[in-house]
């Protein structure tokens, strides 16, 4: 008889590991934790779409975007960007759009609804690349990183690297969890039940439009969250955050390390940003770092070839393989 480890286990100790690690890596291993870290939380928010909901978007980063270009126009220029108010603004951003996205979006299906999700995108993209709002195609920068304080004492402060590198692994943690727990919840087995079979879980007296609402607006909270801290380590911004293929990136993430599994979602994100580090460094490949999106490709194709289950399945694999009872 195998025990089950506790849903909250496994992302504990993920992120009790990382933050330990600031003070025994290099500043360049410090900087791509916090990148793969963001895009964990990225790839996490649309696996709640995917995996768990059965709705494909290939927009999603336009909430991404968005939360991220509004904690930058609404970084003071002076005096302090207070988090209690900028974190919200910027995810309560992404999720009006998503509210506004997902109540036409959500009335069409399958390859539609893919294409609507991206028209949305795209139309975000353009808004803020064509316009003054968003500072054209070289984006915009961020004034100030935003601070936590309390009766004049700062408890957060994000323009320290390792501040902002533990405050998102905390924001990691808050997201696995979050999602673990409405995996289990009555939600999310009707989201479960949508994903299988949409017109029995109508029949059953579902409405199933409002739980598919719900969990796109969810997701695009969480997106939001991500971008917020993406913005907030790059401190500038530029309209390709938008892009599509922004959204193909994380669909990738998800598809890579396994669809329907949280921690398979934060694994395909980390595999995915290594390899995109390897290819492009040109002290190993030389000239052939310049294609690096090619190998990266190439990559995909043989992982998703070799491992349809995605990167989560192989230690599934191997666990079944070892167990004589299988």
């Amino acid at each position: 008889m195998t025990l089950k480890a506790p849903f909250w286990l496994a992302p504990l100790a993920l992120c009790l590991l990382l933050a330990a690690l600031p003070g025994v890596v290099s500043p360049y291993v410090h900087d791509l934790i916090v990148k793969i870290v963001i895009y964990a939380i990225f790839a996490l928010s649309l696996q709640l779409l995917v995996g768990f909901t059965g709705l494909v978007s290939f927009g999603h980063a336009a909430f991404f975007g968005i939360a991220a270009y509004i904690t930058v126009q609404a970084a003071p220029a002076a005096e302090q960007a207070g988090l209690w108010w900028i974190l919200p603004l910027a995810i309560g951003g992404a999720a009006a759009y998503a509210l506004f996205v997902g109540l036409l979006s959500l009335r069409t299906k399958g390859v539609y609804f893919i294409m609507v999700t991206l028209a949305f995108a795209q139309m975000a993209f353009f808004v803020i690349h064509d316009t003054p709002l968003g500072g054209g195609s070289d984006g915009i920068f961020l004034n100030l990183r935003a601070v936590l304080t309390l009766g004049g004492v700062t408890l957060l402060d994000l323009d320290q690297s390792r501040q902002l590198y533990w405050f998102c692994i905390t924001c990691l943690l808050f997201s696995w969890l979050l999602l673990a727990l409405l995996e289990r919840s009555r939600f999310g087995h009707a989201l479960a039940g949508i994903r299988v079979n949409e017109q029995r879980m109508r029949a059953a007296g579902f409405n199933t439009y409002w739980y598919k609402l719900a969990s796109f607006v969810i997701a695009a909270m969480l997106a939001g969250l991500a971008g917020f801290l993406m913005a907030t380590r790059n401190g500038a911004v530029n309209p390709e955050l938008l892009s599509w293929h922004q959204s193909g990136g994380v669909l990738l993430m998800i598809i890579l390390g396994g669809l329907g599994s949280l921690p398979g979602a934060v694994l395909g994100a980390a595999a995915f940003i290594l390899l995109q580090e390897l290819f492009s460094n040109e002290a190993l490949f030389g000239p052939a770092a310049q294609v690096w999106q090619l190998w990266v490709g190439l990559s995909m194709i043989a992982f998703v070839a070799a491992l349809p289950k995605g990167l989560i399945g192989l230690g599934r694999r191997q666990s079944a393989g070892g167990d004589p009872g299988h």
